[in-house]
């Protein structure tokens, strides 16, 4: 029987696969579909509900040419049917909207602390909570 923690690991990489695909079908498979689901996009007030959750990843993808992660510093912890996993989102985006034709050559980079938590249906883990928040370029505290 696998770890739970390394089936909470390929659920949370099925995210950002999905995520940087911009493939709403794939985003739709790994959520829990109910009124507890949340996303906090940076930038953005809270998002509940699994049909707003779902137009919020609608219109991210709508008007992302390209985006691409390299996640760091991931955490998994498992309690029960509950996991959270903790990392940093090291983020490369092109700005301008797939459809419009934009030029995606100009790309940014942004730093996001992220907190993925998921809940076991008896069979798979569900996303039910995304939320990012930015990094500042020398917001790290001090270690211990």
């Amino acid at each position: 029987m696998p770890d739970r923690s390394d089936e909470v690991r390929a659920a949370n990489a099925a995210f950002y696969e999905a995520f940087e695909g911009l493939d709403l079908d794939a985003m739709v498979e790994l959520w829990e579909h109910s009124d507890r689901a949340a996303v906090m996009h940076p930038g953005w007030p809270p998002v509940r509900g699994w049909a707003r959750v779902r137009a919020s990843w609608e219109l991210i993808f709508r008007n992302t040419p390209f985006i691409q992660f390299l996640c760091t510093d991931e955490a998994v912890s498992v309690e029960g049917a509950t996991a959270w996993v903790t990392l940093e989102e090291n983020i490369l985006q092109g700005a301008g909207s797939r459809d419009g034709g934009e030029d995606v050559s100009e790309l940014s980079g942004a730093r996001v602390a992220a907190v993925n938590v998921f809940v076991h249906d008896g069979s798979r883990w569900r996303l039910v909570v995304h939320h990012g928040a930015l990094v500042g370029a020398d917001e790290r505290p001090a270690e211990p």
